[in-house]
Formats: C-alpha cells, sequence, structure tokens
C-alpha cells in the first residue's frame, strides 16, 4: 500500500497572540505541497508602540511565493481577526474564498463601502455543507458563537481528518443561528479525528461561558427600568445581541435608533440573511430627537472607545443628533479588548461626568464571551476524542492552560507551536519539522507596509523622542552662508534651567560647522552627519533623550 500523503500545519498568525488569525494546511511533499488557508485576519494598532498604525496582518510573503499550490481560502466566520485583511492581501494571492452565507454577505458589504469597491469573488456554500478544495475536502460544523454562522472544520485529507475549531462556545440557547453541533461532533469522533486545532482564549477560566439568552434577560430587565433615555453599545457583530436589545426595546415600548455606520452596515446584512426576520424596523440618528427620552433607545458603535465612533462623539459633544444628558442610561454589552482599556476608560469617565448612569459586565451580566471554558473544552474533547490537541488562537499563557488541561483529559498527544512553525501531523509522530518565516504588515492609511519600513520604525521614535530639523547653506569655501535654521518637533522648549532649546541646538549647530576641518566642511555629506550626530547628543543631554534627526546641507 502507498504510504499516505504527509499532512502538515503552519500557523502564519494567531498562535501567541489573540487576533491576526491566518492558519495553513498542506498535503503533498516539497514543491507537489498542496496549501488550504484558514482565515485572514488582523489585529489592531496600538497607539503607544505603533502610533498611527490602523491594522497589523499577518506577512503573507510566503503564500505569495506558493500562490500556484494555494488551492484556497475558507473562512470560519466574519469577525475581523478572522477575515479582516482579505481587502488589503486577497489581490496579492488571488486564490478561491469559501464562506457560508452571512460571511459572504457581510464581506460583499464591507467591499461596497470602500472608495473603490473591489471585486473579490467568494464561493458561498450552505452551513453544514462540504465542498472540495483541491485535494483537501471541507465541511462546515455549525457552532455557537458571537456571530451568526460560525464553524468548526472538519478537513478530510488522504492523511487523515483535522478538527480547525475556529472560535466557538457550547451555548444550548442562542438567540439566532443553531446550538453548536454536537450530534456532527461526536459522529466525527466516532470517524476518527487525527488532530484537533483549538481554540484556547477561555482555557484560564473554570466553568461554562454563560448563555445569550441570558444577557438577553438582563439587558431586557435594564431597558424596562431606565426613565430616561437609554443607549447600547456592543459589537455590532453580535446580531444576536443586536436582536436581544431589540426585542428588550419593543417590550419597553422605545423605538431603536441606529448610530454608527457599522452598525447600519451590519443590521442591513442581518435583515437581507434573515436573521432579523419578525425584528421591528429601526430608525435612523436624524430622528432620535423626535422621541421622549423614556421612548427611544440608541444602538451606538464605539463599544472599545474608538475616538471617531458614535459613543465618542457623543461623550465629546461632536454628535450632530444625538446626546446624552444626566439621568440618561448607557449599557456597555462587550467586554474590552485588551489594549484598549484607556480609550475605553475615557469614554466611560466622560459618560459619568455627564451625569449618565453606567452599566458595564463588572456589576451586570450583560455581557458574554464567545469563546469556551474549561468544562466546555473538556466537554468537545470527550465528543471528538482527537488523536493530538494543538492550541491556537491564544497568548502563551492560553496555549499552555489548553495544552495542560488536554493532556488531563487523555488525549494521547499535544503539541504547543508557534507562529511560523511547520508541524507534520502525520503519518508517523507530529512534531516541529520546519520553519516558515513569519513577519507584520502594518496598515498605514491606505498603505500596507512591512515591519521594517522607515514610516513604522521613524514614527516609533517620534513618539518616543521627538524630532529636529536643521537646514544649512555652505559657500563652496565650506563657510556658513547664512545662519542655519533649527525646527524642533515634539522636543520640550526649555530644559530643566530654563534654557531654550532651539538657543542650545543653534549654538551646538555652529559649533560643529567651525571646529569641522576646512575639508571635511566642503563635503555635504559629512558636514550633515556630523551636524546630526551633535544635535542628538545635544538633545540627549539636555533632555535625556536622542530625537530623530533630518539635516539638510545646501551648497550655494
Amino acid at each position: 500500500m502507498a504510504r499516505p500523503d504527509e499532512l502538515t500545519f503552519v500557523p502564519l498568525g494567531g498562535v501567541g497572540e489573540i487576533g491576526m488569525n491566518l492558519y495553513l494546511y498542506g498535503i503533498g511533499k516539497g514543491p507537489q505541497r498542496s496549501w488550504l488557508a484558514v482565515d485572514l485576519g488582523v489585529s489592531f494598532g496600538d497607539e503607544e508602540h505603533l502610533p498611527g498604525i490602523d491594522l497589523i496582518m499577518a506577512d503573507i510573503a510566503f503564500l505569495e511565493k506558493e500562490r500556484k499550490n494555494l488551492v484556497g481560502l475558507v473562512l470560519t466566520h466574519a469577525h475581523e481577526d478572522h477575515f479582516g485583511a482579505i481587502l488589503d492581501l486577497w489581490p496579492r494571492l488571488q486564490c478561491p474564498i469559501y464562506a457560508t452565507p452571512f460571511s459572504a454577505a457581510l464581506f460583499q458589504a464591507k467591499c461596497e463601502a470602500e472608495r473603490e469597491p473591489p471585486k473579490i469573488p467568494v464561493t458561498v456554500v450552505p452551513s453544514g455543507g462540504r465542498v472540495d478544495v483541491g485535494p483537501f475536502n471541507v465541511e462546515f460544523v455549525p457552532v455557537a458563537h458571537s456571530i451568526p454562522e460560525s464553524h468548526a472544520l472538519a478537513i478530510r485529507t488522504t492523511a487523515g481528518l483535522v478538527l480547525h475549531t475556529g472560535d466557538w462556545k457550547i451555548d444550548r440557547t442562542p438567540i439566532i443561528g443553531a446550538p453548536t453541533d454536537e450530534k456532527r461532533l461526536r459522529e466525527l469522533g466516532d470517524e476518527g479525528v487525527l488532530a484537533l486545532i483549538g481554540d484556547s482564549t477561555n482555557a484560564v477560566r473554570d466553568g461554562c461561558s454563560p448563555s445569550e439568552s441570558e444577557v438577553a434577560r438582563t439587558i431586557a430587565e435594564l431597558v424596562k427600568a431606565a426613565k430616561g433615555r437609554v443607549a447600547v453599545t456592543t459589537f455590532a457583530s453580535n446580531v444576536g445581541r443586536l436582536r436581544a436589545i431589540a426585542d428588550a426595546a419593543r417590550e419597553a415600548e422605545r423605538e431603536v435608533v441606529v448610530v454608527g455606520r457599522a452598525m447600519e452596515r451590519l443590521v442591513q446584512v442581518a435583515r437581507e440573511t434573515g436573521y432579523f426576520d419578525g425584528v421591528q424596523n429601526f430608525r435612523s440618528a436624524e430622528y432620535y430627537g423626535h422621541f421622549p427620552a423614556d421612548k427611544v433607545l440608541a444602538l451606538c458603535t464605539g463599544s472599545q472607545g474608538e475616538p471617531r465612533a458614535a459613543l465618542a462623539r457623543i461623550v465629546n459633544d461632536d454628535h450632530p443628533q444625538v446626546t446624552l444628558n444626566r439621568g440618561d442610561c448607557v449599557i456597555f454589552s462587550s467586554r474590552t479588548i485588551p489594549g484598549n482599556e484607556k480609550s475605553v476608560g475615557r469614554i466611560i469617565n466622560g459618560l459619568v461626568e455627564l451625569g449618565v448612569e453606567v452599566i458595564t459586565d463588572r456589576t451586570h451580566l450583560v455581557h458574554v464571551s464567545g469563546h469556551p471554558r474549561r468544562d466546555e473544552m473538556r466537554e468537545l474533547l470527550s465528543w471528538v476524542r482527537p488523536q493530538l490537541v494543538i492550541p491556537v488562537h491564544g497568548e502563551a499563557l492560553h496555549l499552555h492552560e489548553h495544552a495542560k488541561l488536554a493532556r488531563a483529559a487523555g488525549v494521547p498527544k499535544v503539541l504547543i507551536c508557534g507562529n511560523g512553525d511547520l508541524v507534520r501531523l502525520g503519518p508517523g509522530d507530529p512534531s516541529i519539522i520546519g520553519e516558515i518565516p513569519v513577519g507584520r504588515l502594518y496598515k498605514d492609511g491606505t498603505i500596507v507596509e512591512q515591519d521594517s519600513s522607515r514610516a513604522v520604525v521613524e514614527r516609533r521614535k517620534m513618539a518616543f523622542s521627538g524630532c529636529a530639523f536643521i537646514a544649512l547653506a555652505l559657500t563652496d569655501k565650506g563657510e556658513l552662508a547664512d545662519e542655519p535654521e533649527v525646527d524642533l518637533v515634539g522636543i520640550p522648549e526649555k530644559n530643566a534651567n530654563g534654557e531654550v532649546l532651539d538657543d542650545l541646538v543653534f549654538e551646538a549647530v555652529q559649533a560643529t560647522i567651525v571646529t569641522l576641518p576646512r575639508a571635511r566642511r566642503r563635503d555635504p555629506d559629512a558636514v550633515a552627519e556630523a551636524v546630526r550626530r551633535a544635535v542628538r547628543a545635544a538633545v540627549n543631554a539636555e533632555w535625556g533623550k536622542k530625537p530623530l534627526c533630518f539635516v539638510h546641507v545646501l551648497t550655494v
């Protein structure tokens, strides 16, 4: 009998971190290996460490080289950390995309929102359906999550069956959609699962994640008890939560006003795909002021403190139609993504200063995670009974705890890998057999940059230590034709003794020119380098930080 093809797994993003998911499965060997990509997501820039960077994406240089062997991209669901990089990176890959109806519709709406809408074809596969993608047979197995049509992927190959869980939880009473398909997952376990590649996000949390229906009850009680205006902010993609909020408003005889373009887009897609069947029509923001305070509920974007989202504009009195005042109530039906704590804190503090009551998940069950806690993870393992578990979608602690849980549950083999590790799943013992180059790409405005690009590197430095611009005019004899021009940006005006830094830098520039040998003064590059070093040293002596320094030398 012929030896089965080698089945490999490579994460290019999403391991050792939460977000930026991009996973590859390979079948075959060497140049004959076919690749299947699962998800193509983003994570979000940190203004403290990456000022001005909007999105972070996995570097796809390896996939670009393997483009002829890339048979397709399959989407588990339509959260940004799983499909948010497609608009920017798909043109480099040009591979077929496979998604279920809601994910495809949301992606289409996202494309149409672009200034120049791209044409990126998507093959729609029904929830629960199967599709052949090159040598891979992929089955979309429904699982509960915080967005419609999340799926685990049963990936069948000549070397065995892999279950890629995607984002999931066990919620037996979801607001919309079917619960996690226990029956089908048990059947896969009976078929025999070579490897489970699993979500680790909540591996440190005991018990089970509460159901969306419990959140719906809490929100209904809060909205009914409110006396003034109510605003609710949540992840726009959580269509089940949006439906629960709409039901709560209807019970309290309040009109729902949608505030924010992302929320408007999700509501439209939910109606088009049938997930809002029976839900009352919503009003646009222009109608907000037409209703009495106790008859309106604003559904707002901005749960993560985004500066241009609806809630931030309301807090800053910058929204043309929507205001909140003393006696009103804002419900944060969301969790704060790590890194956004300061932004969200500013919004909450601004609301409190306005006299608005703020309700979060610290005091009320107004949000639940879409990821499994430890008891749910054990339950899935008992259904599927995999030979191997590889934790993904989590930071180091999450991966470690997931691995420990799997070993305790009796899984024969557990392997922790990192982004770029080439893992052999079979045949034979699973192991890391190689390494694929990995890196990050940064979305900076409309441009996608390498992590080593000048804009990214220099902006970090500028944010930390400012910038000095020096302009010099030298004669052909190497003498100053005029006084140097000095412009300091992001640098203190005065030192600790009250001396003006511009003057001190000016003096350092003049002294450097005077002390340079005449022969070197005739070399503009030598002058520029000497001045650059002198300015950085002068500022460092007075401030303790070395700025970026740009010197322009003009010969007259």
